[in-house]
């Protein structure tokens, strides 16, 4: 099995380049540079298009293994590391595909290129492969650059506290095993710009946030207790007016991911992504690595 990391010559940097070499260093293997360029037309042109098209499909592939190649062995020298071509209609369908055809145990891709450094930006290719990627998906911050230590130095795994998210924390746990890293697991309790309605006070939106907080304490004992997690394991509840304050209240560690999941069933997977995941992933200054539901 291999690590994979989808990369295009003049899209969105090295940043996922170099998460990949870290993800691969922490795995010990291997490390698959998948470009994915256009399909050319099925119909042969008569003015020699389809022939040009498929020349210039060659040179984009061929720089961006130039360009991928320098990066690596000026990061790791010594990573086993190989390119591949995938010829798709779409980015995305073309980096599934590397994922089957490589046999790949992580997917690694970079933010879009139209955010701020260090936040974490989802483009359409990562979109789209937040609900269909079948193997854990890693997004780096733009602008991010491997840890000095040159591997991963703990996983957090994001736990909202309902019982569906306990197989994420599960799968988290196994690969911080696999991984060899330290694990912690963190709640977040966050008030929102319209937790209560404003007639109900400060104060007693205080004192709900507090209530809820204590309830997220107790469900992350319950992990230890159902042995889920074992008894090293960092247990955390931070909280925050809005989801950027808490993101920044937690401490985090140079090297460490942020691991957060989908549920399974296919509604549900989008409405736990798409309600505290997708707010996890735009204020996380950390990697995130979404864990198949």
């Amino acid at each position: 099995m291999t690590v994979v990391v989808g990369y295009l010559a003049g899209k969105g940097g090295a940043s996922a380049l170099h998460l990949g070499v870290g993800a691969a260093r922490t795995l010990n293997t291997s490390l698959a540079v998948a470009t994915v360029v256009p399909r050319p037309w099925l119909t042969p042109s008569a003015a020699r298009v389809d022939a040009e098209y498929a020349q210039y499909a060659a040179q984009l592939a061929a720089s961006s293994a130039e360009q991928a190649r320098q990066h690596i062995s000026a990061l790791d020298d010594r990573l086993e590391v190989s390119f591949h071509k995938f010829a798709h209609r779409s980015v995305s369908g073309g980096l599934l595909e590397a994922v089957e055809a490589l046999d790949a145990e992580a997917l690694v891709l970079g933010s879009a290129a139209d955010g701020q450094l260090g936040q974490v930006v989802v483009g359409s290719t990562a979109d789209r492969l937040l609900h269909s990627c079948p193997v854990p998906l890693a997004i780096s911050p733009r602008g991010y650059r491997r840890p000095k230590s040159g591997v991963l130095a703990r996983i957090t795994c994001a736990y909202p506290g309902s019982p569906e998210a306990v197989e994420v924390v599960r799968q988290a746990a196994g690969l911080s095993r696999r991984f060899k890293t330290p694990m912690r697991v963190v709640t977040f309790a966050v008030r929102g710009r319209s937790m209560y309605p404003p007639t109900v006070g400060l104060h007693s939106e205080d004192s709900i946030l507090q209530e809820w907080a204590k309830q997220a304490h107790q469900a992350l004992a319950r992990l230890k207790d159902q042995e889920i997690v074992g008894d090293d394991v960092e247990l955390q509840v931070v909280i925050g007016n809005d989801w950027s304050e808490a993101l920044d209240a937690t401490d985090w560690l140079d090297g460490e991911i942020l691991a957060i999941g989908t549920s399974p069933g296919g509604a549900v997977a989008r409405v736990f992504l798409g309600s505290h995941g997708s707010k996890i992933l735009r204020h996380s200054p950390v990697p995130v690595l979404v864990l198949p539901g």
